[in-house]
């Protein structure tokens, strides 16, 4: 089959397209999936760079997010039946291998795809969509009327976590260039920051949030605990492993939550819901052939993409 796989670490010129990887064979609870369409996100950047070493040294297959078909299952699956269409995040932060033509995975973590999306779209959901559900649901405990701080919202995470925060009644603050603006008002953001012009700190001064949801790094974290309401929380995706957050929290009475995400099919699931229900949407800036992958990698890399990249296996 064909996959894209890399034998250094390094740059998007690391990988190769090759032809005749060998076809993966579904064990035990497994189901085999033609894969339609996979996403790029940035945590397999600092993997294939090797700036986070999460898949141990090259060579390696990338990728988690994936949209496809069954085309074959072990006799004791009963989730799905070849021919159903499929999508998931299977086995993060092991490695999937989505990059390629087939991928084999746990019925139980992967889901029916939504109705009425394309696989380039459902490919792009489950690690951003998932992430946004455990911060904002699970952890947060977004209820109506509180009000959330969204950074980095017009982009992958961010154009989600706002139309899922939007679901759960919240007033939804978002920090994006002011070219992401109309999209995200689009999207249901109610207060919108251009963090080029204007700080939050100051804009939020006399407006204290109830929850920040801070995918970005680089000292965001730190400031927005000044944002935040007393008891409220921040959860942050990036700075998980931070030592000094929990203490600045506690010292600003807040909480300070790290959110990791991992193949879950009922989250999955309610996400499916939101799609088919049209509360949530995916958008796409770009789709590129498999063998265009390290130039989505590039573009990612740039900065500035609105919504997600998706790949078309």
């Amino acid at each position: 089959m064909r996959a894209i796989t890399q034998k250094s670490f390094g740059g998007p010129e690391v990988l190769e397209l090759i032809d005749d990887a060998p076809e993966p064979v579904p064990g035990p609870t497994q189901v085999l999936v033609r894969v339609r369409a996979t996403s790029v996100n940035p945590v397999e950047l600092f993997v294939r760079s090797g700036a986070f070493p999460l898949l141990g040294e090259p060579p390696f297959v990338l990728g988690w997010d994936v949209s496809g078909v069954v085309e074959q299952v072990d006799p004791g699956v009963h989730r799905f039946k070849v021919g159903d269409e499929v999508y998931g995040m299977p086995y993060f932060p092991a490695a999937a291998g989505a990059n390629a033509e087939y991928l084999v995975a746990p019925a139980r973590q992967l889901a029916r795809k939504p109705v009425g999306i394309s696989h380039e779209e459902a490919a792009a959901l489950p690690l951003v969509g998932l992430t946004a559900w455990h911060a904002l649901v699970e952890i947060a405990q977004l209820r109506p009327g509180q009000r959330v701080l969204i950074h980095g919202a017009g982009g992958g995470l961010g154009h989600i976590a706002v139309q899922l925060a939007k679901h759960l009644g919240a007033e939804v603050i978002g920090t994006a260039s002011a070219a992401k603006h109309d999209f995200l008002r689009g999207l249901g953001a109610d207060l919108l920051i251009d963090y080029r012009t204007q700080d939050y700190t100051e804009v939020l001064r006399d407006a204290p949030v109830d929850a920040v949801l801070e995918p970005l790094g680089g000292g965001n974290a730190e400031r927005s605990f000044g944002v935040l309401r007393r008891g409220g929380v921040l959860v942050t995706a990036v700075e998980r492993t931070s030592t000094t957050l929990p203490e600045l929290a506690e010292e600003s009475g807040v909480r300070f939550a790290a959110v990791g995400v991992e193949p879950d099919p009922a989250g999955l699931d309610a996400l499916t819901e939101l799609v088919e229900a049209g509360s949530l949407r995916v958008h796409l800036q770009q789709v590129f052939p498999l063998e265009k992958l390290s130039e989505a990698h590039e573009v990612l890399a740039a900065g500035g993409v609105q919504g997600k990249l998706s790949i078309t296996v």
